[in-house]
C-alpha cells in the first residue's frame, strides 16, 4: 500500500512536472511541502519527533518509486532520509534530535556535505578545518565543500571538518550546520548533464562559527559516522539505480509493443524479446540485492559488504538496461521527446555523481578479506 501510493503521487504530481523540471534545472517548489504532508521526507524518524516511525526498507520503496518517474526528485527524498535524518538520530545528542528532527520532518530540507574539491568520499582527504577557540562555546569552520545534494533548498547540513590535521582522519568531526550561520554561504551550483532538477552545490566555509552543541557524536568521530551513514546511502542510491532502470525498461516495453517494422510490432521479433528479456532479469537480480539489503540493516545486520554490493551492481545494470533501452527506441531514443533519453543521462550522472565502481569494489573487497 505504501509503494503504491508513492507510485500513485509520482505519476499524478511528478510527472507532469518532469520536463520543466528538467529545463529549468530545479526541482518545483511546489512539490517539496508535498513531500512533508506525505510524510516522505522523515520515513524513519520515530513518530515523536514528527516522523512516520518507518523502516529503510520504506525509504527504498519511496525512492524506487519515484525514480521510476524522475530520479532527480527522487534524490531529495533519499538525501533527507538516509544521510541527515540518520545520523542525527544515530548520534545526535537528545538535544540535537529535539532541535533538528521535528523541523527536518515538517518543513526543512537537509543536505549532507562530506566531499571536497580535493577528495570525494575519501574522507581521508579532507581538507575544511574546525578549531574551537579558547575559551569560546563554539567551533570555527573554514574550507569548501563540493557536490552537495539538496544544497540550494537545504537550511540543515551534516557537515564534516577536521578538528586535529596531525591526527590525521581520527580528527574529523561531524557538525550540525545551518544556512544562517555566521561564515556560511552557499555556492556555485552545477550545471549537470542529467537529475538535472537535483541541486548540486557548493558551500562556502568563511570563519563559519557553530554551536559547541551542533557537534554530531564524539569529537575525533567523525570519519566513523561519516562511513556508517553511507553503508545507508547507498541502499538509497541503489533504490535509485533500480527505479531508474524501471522507468527505461517500462517505456522501451510499451514501444516495442507498438512500434512496426515489416509488417509487425518490433516486439514479436525474438531478437528484440530476448534483450527485453535479458534486462527485466538483471533488473530483478538487483531489486532483490537492493532489498535484502535493506532488510538486514533493518535487522539490525551489518551491510558494509550487501551495501557495497547492492549499489555497484544496481548501478551497472541500470546502465546497461538504460542503453539497450534507448537502443530499442531507435532514433526516438536520442529524442527528448521520449523519456528513455533522459532516464539514459540520469543513469550515467547517478553511476558516476554518487560514488564511482572503485571505491564500491574497495569496500566489498576489504570486507571479504578482513
Amino acid at each position: 500500500m505504501f509503494r503504491d501510493a508513492i507510485a500513485d503521487f509520482a505519476e499524478q504530481e511528478v510527472r507532469p512536472r518532469v520536463r520543466e523540471m528538467e529545463r529549468a534545472g530545479r526541482i518545483d517548489p511546489t512539490l517539496i511541502p508535498q513531500y512533508f504532508t506525505l510524510g516522505l521526507m522523515g520515513i524513519e524518524v520515530p513518530e515523536s519527533f514528527g516522523g512516520a516511525g518507518g523502516s529503510l526498507m520504506m525509504v527504498a520503496l519511496a525512492v524506487e518509486a519515484i525514480s521510476r518517474v524522475d530520479a532527480a526528485a527522487a534524490i531529495m527524498v533519499d538525501v533527507q532520509n538516509t544521510l541527515v535524518n540518520y545520523p542525527i538520530l544515530r548520534y545526535g545528542t537528545d538535544d540535537i534530535r529535539q532541535r533538528y528532527l521535528p523541523r527536518l520532518t515538517s518543513d526543512t530540507v537537509g543536505a549532507y556535505a562530506l566531499s571536497e574539491p580535493g577528495s570525494g568520499s575519501d574522507a581521508f582527504g579532507l581538507q575544511t578545518t574546525a578549531t574551537r577557540p579558547a575559551g569560546r562555546d563554539h567551533w570555527v569552520l573554514d574550507g569548501r565543500k563540493m557536490w552537495i545534494t539538496n544544497g540550494a533548498e537545504a537550511d540543515v547540513f551534516v557537515l564534516f571538518a577536521n578538528a586535529d590535521r596531525e591526527a590525521g582522519y581520527r580528527g574529523i568531526t561531524a557538525f550540525v550546520v545551518e544556512r544562517g550561520f555566521p561564515g556560511f554561504r552557499v555556492g556555485k551550483k552545477e550545471d549537470k548533464l542529467g537529475i538535472r532538477a537535483s541541486s548540486t552545490v557548493e558551500l562556502i566555509l568563511d570563519g563559519c562559527e557553530v554551536p559547541a552543541s551542533n557537534v554530531l557524536g564524539p569529537v575525533g568521530q567523525g570519519y566513523k559516522i561519516a562511513i556508517e551513514t553511507l553503508n545507508e546511502g547507498r541502499i538509497g542510491i541503489g533504490a535509485q539505480m533500480i527505479g531508474v532502470a524501471g522507468g527505461a525498461l517500462a517505456a522501451a516495453t510499451a514501444y516495442v509493443k507498438e512500434r512496426k517494422q515489416f509488417g509487425k510490432p518490433l516486439a514479436e521479433f525474438q531478437g528484440i524479446q530476448f534483450q527485453i528479456a535479458q534486462a527485466a532479469t538483471e533488473l530483478e537480480a538487483a531489486r532483490l540485492m537492493v532489498y535484502n539489503a535493506a532488510r538486514l540493516k533493518d535487522a539490525g545486520r551489518d551491510i558494509v559488504r550487501e551495501g557495497a554490493m547492492a549499489k555497484l551492481f544496481a548501478s551497472q545494470v541500470c546502465e546497461r538496461v538504460t542503453s539497450v533501452c534507448v537502443e530499442l527506441f531507435g532514433g526516438y531514443g536520442y529524442t527528448t521527446d521520449y523519456p528513455v533519453e533522459k532516464f539514459y543521462r540520469d543513469a550515467k550522472i547517478g553511476t558516476i555523481y554518487e560514488g564511482t565502481s572503485n571505491m564500491q569494489l574497495q569496500t566489498i573487497a576489504k570486507a571479504l578479506l578482513r
